[in-house]
């Protein structure tokens, strides 16, 4: 992990440092230019991510899919069967077993207070929405450069913290 970079657990939606801004915007700039250019890297190749979310088939599922599969990782699709009103325990195990399982967990619909308690258990980086229009990263994602679409700008940000935070 970057020595600057948000917390190993940055749930619930990880307000993005000042200080880590301008590296994230450097980083989605540096990809933008070798997936332009035919030449971005498996940076993340080895790494298994977690996608906790209802369907997998959403346009921010499959944006975190495809930033972190294009940067070598594996995704694998994790159904959600907590809730707010699960036991301590059982959230804790849980992330535990999140945290033994994955590199990182990406977590879509899932309530924030519940995010925040697997984070605090799983030892790993735990994204509350990472991929979501409302991230601070979306918000990020309107200071690249104007050649870069809105969709790409977003995949690139999204990838540009995948390597800040577990690369």
């Amino acid at each position: 992990m970057h020595p600057s970079a948000t917390p190993r657990s940055v749930a619930p939606p990880a307000l993005i440092m000042p200080r880590d801004v301008n590296v994230l915007l450097e980083q989605a700039r540096t990809l933008w230019r070798a997936a332009g250019d035919g030449a971005l890297r498996p940076l993340l190749k080895g790494k298994m991510l977690g996608l906790l979310c209802a369907a997998d088939d959403s346009l921010e599922a499959i944006l975190f899919r495809r930033a972190a599969t294009e940067l070598g990782a594996r995704v694998s699709h994790i159904l959600p069967s907590l809730t707010e009103a699960s036991p301590e325990q059982e959230v804790l195990h849980t992330g535990r077993l999140l945290g033994r399982l994955y590199d990182a967990v990406e977590c879509q619909g899932v309530p924030g207070p519940l995010v925040a308690r697997l984070g605090d258990a799983a030892g790993i980086p735990i994204y509350d929405g990472l991929a979501s229009a409302t991230h601070p990263t979306a918000a990020l994602a309107e200071r690249l450069d104007p050649g870069v679409g809105p969709m790409e700008s977003r995949r690139f940000l999204v990838q540009a913290m995948l390597l800040h935070t577990i690369g």
